[in-house]
């Protein structure tokens, strides 16, 4: 298998490890990982690298994301989410959509949201989860999140004083889709927490050009991949040379990170110094 990255569209019920696991397998290769968790619960793009891939994969967890999930209103649960039991019930019967979409437009733009208590954020070293698992009180520090789109995207659906509904989210990177649910039934007083939650992108990679775990992988090769993140630019063969070498090279009228094409390949990705260009991963040809 060469290198790049794989698309995967995980299944429920499947750990993000589960499916670099199984992958490994696939692919034939022990270098496999992932950008970006999934909850067990949670389906969606998985974004592996293969080989020299996972250089990239460190340049994907700070990229924006998009999200379908469904909201459950009138229930509050220890994870914020349905893997966990309920804690509290309410009647959530007479919610409107007028106020729920009112909540949903105060939880659009840039705030601060307090993480879900059981999440894999480290508290003196220990994972959140795991405190909260062991019966203690875990306070999280809110995180600065932008939420671009906040949508109801489907009629609220009432049943044994619940208030089920549909929503479509673009955030920043570490926005917690779950904490989003709980927030909303803490503002209306019902409780709230997340029963579905489908990732759907990262960057320009769309869930799309997924393949499912039964599938055969696709790769997306080296040069595709990065040209889908950075701007690109070919760069000479003496360019090529110094880059492999450590050393800085000139680009003219350039600026940010590029990815350098040399060959029809990837060489490396570079950022500025000054006024040159050093290497952030250098890749090596593939036949």
């Amino acid at each position: 298998m060469s290198s790049g990255l794989v698309l995967i569209d995980k299944p429920k019920d499947w750990t993000s490890h589960d499916v670099v696991a199984k992958m490994r397998g696939v692919l034939g290769t022990r270098k496999v990982g992932h950008a970006g968790t999934l909850d067990p619960m949670a389906t969606g793009l998985l974004i592996l690298g293969v080989n020299q891939g996972t250089k990239l994969l460190q340049y994907l967890l700070g990229q924006d994301k998009s999200y379908t999930a469904r909201i459950r209103l009138g229930q509050t649960t220890l994870s914020d989410d349905a893997e966990s039991e309920v804690l509290e019930s309410f009647d959530a019967g007479g919610v409107s959509e007028v106020f729920v979409d009112q909540e949903i437009a105060k939880l659009t733009g840039t705030f601060e949201q307090v993480p879900s208590s059981v999440s894999a954020k480290k508290i003196d070293g220990a994972r959140a989860y795991d405190l909260v698992r062991a019966g203690k009180v875990v306070k999280l520090e809110p995180k600065t999140i932008t939420i671009t789109t906040f949508l109801r995207t489907s009629e609220i659906s009432y049943h044994d004083g619940l208030a089920d509904f549909d929503v479509l989210v673009d955030c920043s990177t570490g926005t917690y889709i779950r904490a989003l649910a709980r927030d909303i039934g803490a503002r209306l007083g019902v409780g709230g927490h997340l029963i579905g939650l489908r990732r759907t992108s990262i960057a320009e990679f769309n869930v799309a050009a997924a393949t499912e775990m039964t599938a055969e992988p696709r790769l997306i090769d080296l040069k595709s991949a990065a040209g889908a993140l950075f701007r690109s630019k070919e760069i000479t063969e003496q360019q090529e040379v110094d880059l492999r070498h450590g050393k800085q090279v000139l680009l003219e009228s350039e600026s940010g990170l590029l990815a350098l094409i040399r060959n029809n390949q990837l060489v490396a990705l570079a950022e500025p110094a000054g006024d040159l260009y050093k290497s952030m991963a250098v890749f090596q040809g593939e036949a």
